[in-house]
């Protein structure tokens, strides 16, 4: 889950601002983009989602975790987002990158990954593009017709391989005790890195409905209408 303008009311930003925000935006579709290419070649070349991770590694690596940026773009009020639904979108899909994908190898070749994926990059591409325009006002009605309608589709896709992917890394997480920490040790505390990840699944039941029908409202205001306002 990406993450999604709380509010539509206009702000004014400085002039450095908004070439910053564009400069990032410009960069995060750009990376997006790199990453539909890869997973689009490595399909056509092996015809299979096998071996998909290891393909786009890198650039998810980098172009996902770079999106903790919208969380300080929230704190520091140049974007009109709520700062605790943006952190949860953005540490939602952080964590299942780091916290499980890169943590637990065995589940890198789980459809789940792959899902995710591509339910992440065209929305990310139509997200960031939808931004950059808008900041320059010159926002074409088709990618916003594009960024409140795809959504319909890839939201819950996405949600399904993110899903997939926790529920998958429960086992190997189990056998292994990866971060977790036991009783007795010198600070008195135990962590039991399973019941985290069931936390974070349990987690999208109130979020993910509460983030889908904002966007479900979103699209009935603007589609036809005016356009949205600016963010990052």
């Amino acid at each position: 889950m990406a993450a999604e303008e709380q509010g539509e009311k206009k702000r004014k930003i400085s002039p450095t601002a908004t070439a910053y925000l564009v400069l990032y935006n410009v960069v995060l579709c750009a990376g997006w983009t790199s990453i539909g290419i890869v997973m689009v070649k490595h399909y056509l070349e092996t015809k299979t989602y096998h071996g998909m991770y290891e393909a786009f590694e890198m650039p998810l690596k980098v172009f996902q975790t770079a999106a903790v940026l919208e969380i300080v773009h929230a704190i520091i009020g140049i974007v009109p987002s709520s700062v605790v639904l943006t952190a949860f979108q953005v540490f939602s899909r952080v964590f299942l990158l780091w916290g499980i994908i890169y943590s637990v190898p065995e589940v890198q070749d789980n459809i789940g990954v792959t899902m995710s994926v591509a339910a992440w990059t065209p929305t990310e591409m139509i997200r960031y593009a939808f931004y950059t325009f808008g900041l320059m006002n010159r926002l074409p009605y088709l990618i916003t017709w594009c960024r409140y309608t795809f959504f319909i589709v890839l939201y819950p896709l996405g949600v399904m391989g993110e899903m997939s992917t926790f529920y998958a890394s429960l086992p190997y997480i189990k056998e292994s005790d990866i971060y977790t920490i036991t009783l007795p040790n010198d600070y008195n505390i135990s962590f039991n890195y399973s019941y985290f990840v069931i936390f974070i699944m349990v987690m999208y039941i109130p979020v993910f409905p509460r983030l889908y029908s904002h966007m479900i409202r979103q699209r009935k205001k603007i589609i036809g209408g005016q356009v949205v306002s600016k963010r990052d």
